[in-house]
């Protein structure tokens, strides 16, 4: 059972600010918020799906800042935001049909990559460069498949989002990030409406902490929009070099 204690609730809005500065810059706040949950008395399916309560106010803060400072027009995403939604509700859905542990096995060896393509690519800053692939084809094939992933894995999404932005898209790091904060969102909610059918979301932990994911994404959005890909780069590839490292752990004592 759940105990609602002052140091217990004290630590899980601690960590939804946290996990709201870092997400709104680099992705990867549910690495802090989902362990915690769990820490916390929580079990599996409530961290999960209480995870996605929480992350959806966080992501939802980002978007909004990054659209008012005019680096992203959230009504240009919404055909995106549709799909990323129903791939996350789709994934999550199959959660228990498909096996994950092929993408578990594959997960940290992507985030490494992330982090080692961000931390050694030259010339990696907040400039434009050429897009690769048109915007109907990057629509129709990575957002659907991250928010697939969202879904039904989690962890690395937002970061998986990014790196589609800068590599397929040619956006720079500034301009990418605020491009995936809707669709991060969209896929939250879609994922968070399925766990609702099938999980028992801790609705009151979820939403006090969304008040306190508000407040670290507000400053974590200002932080980025005034460094840019100076905070942005070291941070992804801090957040993908640990979320690799955690679960290489909890592959290795799981057996």
């Amino acid at each position: 059972m759940f105990e609602f204690s002052y140091e217990i609730v004290a630590l899980l809005l601690c960590a939804a600010f946290v996990a709201g500065f870092v997400d709104s810059i680099a992705g990867g706040g549910g690495l802090i918020t989902l362990p915690v949950l769990m820490l916390a008395g929580a079990s599996p399916l409530e961290a999960l799906s209480t995870n996605k309560v929480q992350g959806a106010f966080g992501a939802a803060t980002a978007a909004i800042s990054y659209a008012r400072s005019g680096l992203v027009d959230l009504r240009a995403q919404k055909g995106a935001a549709l799909l990323a939604f129903g791939a996350a509700f789709l994934g999550a859905m199959l959660i228990s049909a498909i096996p994950t542990e092929p993408l578990r096995l594959l997960l940290p060896v992507l985030l490494v990559g992330i982090a080692l393509f961000f931390a050694f690519k030259k010339r990696l800053d907040d400039t434009d460069r050429q897009q690769r692939i048109t915007t109907k084809v990057f629509v129709l094939t990575l957002v659907p498949l991250c928010g697939f992933y969202d879904g039904l894995v989690g962890p690395g999404a937002g970061a998986f989002y990014m790196i589609g932005f800068v590599t397929l898209a040619g956006y720079g790091v500034l301009k990418a990030t605020a491009h995936t904060k809707l669709l991060n969102f969209a896929s939250n909610i879609g994922g968070l409406v399925a766990f609702a059918a099938v999980g028992k979301p801790l609705w009151l932990v979820g939403i006090a902490m969304g008040l306190a994911q508000v407040a670290g994404a507000r400053i974590g959005a200002k932080v980025a929009m005034r460094v840019g890909a100076r905070v942005i780069k070291p941070l992804l590839v801090a957040t993908s070099s640990i979320l690799a490292a955690r679960l290489i752990w909890q592959m290795i004592q799981t057996g």
